[in-house]
C-alpha cells in the first residue's frame, strides 16, 4: 500500500521551500536600511527658525551655504568649500553667463551676522542682483509648549 505522500513515481514535487528566499530578502532589507542614510550627502547647517511661509524653489536655483565654521559651499557641494577671500571671484565666474542672477543664502544660526553681510556684499560685487534667505519653520511641538 502506498502512502498518500509518496504518490506516483512519475509525479513532480509540488512543494517549494521559500525559507531560503525569505532569509535572503531579510538580509538585503537590512543592508539597504543601513546603507540608505549613508548615501545622502549634504552640508550640516543649523538654520534659524521663522514663522513665515516658504517660497517655491526651482531646480536651477543657486544656493550658497555657510556652516558654523564660516566655510562657504555652492549648491550643496560639500567637497569644494570657499572662504570669504575667494568667494567673490568664484561667484563672478559662476554668474558671468547666467541670465538669472539670484542666489539663495543658507547660513547657520551660530555664524555672526557680520560675516553673513560680508558674503552678501561679495555676492553683490560679483553681479548677483537678488539674494533670498533660507530658514526653517519651528516644529508644531515647540510652538505648543506650555509655559
Amino acid at each position: 500500500m502506498q502512502s498518500p505522500k509518496s504518490g506516483d513515481q512519475n509525479s513532480a514535487l509540488a512543494e517549494i521551500n521559500i525559507t531560503p528566499m525569505v532569509d535572503v530578502m531579510l538580509v538585503l532589507l537590512i543592508i539597504f536600511m543601513v546603507t540608505a542614510p549613508m548615501l545622502q550627502e549634504g552640508i550640516d547647517i543649523n538654520l534659524p527658525e521663522v514663522s513665515a511661509q516658504g517660497v517655491e524653489s526651482a531646480t536651477d536655483d543657486f544656493i550658497l551655504s555657510i556652516d558654523d565654521l564660516g566655510q562657504i559651499y555652492f549648491n550643496e557641494n560639500s567637497k569644494e568649500k570657499f572662504s570669504i577671500v575667494n568667494v567673490e571671484e568664484k561667484l563672478a565666474e559662476a554668474f558671468k553667463d547666467r541670465t538669472k542672477k539670484e542666489i539663495y543664502l543658507k547660513a547657520d544660526k551660530a555664524i555672526k551676522y557680520g560675516f553673513v553681510v560680508q558674503v552678501m556684499s561679495a555676492a553683490q560685487h560679483a553681479g548677483v542682483e537678488k539674494i533670498g534667505m533660507i530658514t526653517t519653520t519651528p516644529d508644531e511641538s515647540e510652538t505648543t509648549k506650555p509655559n
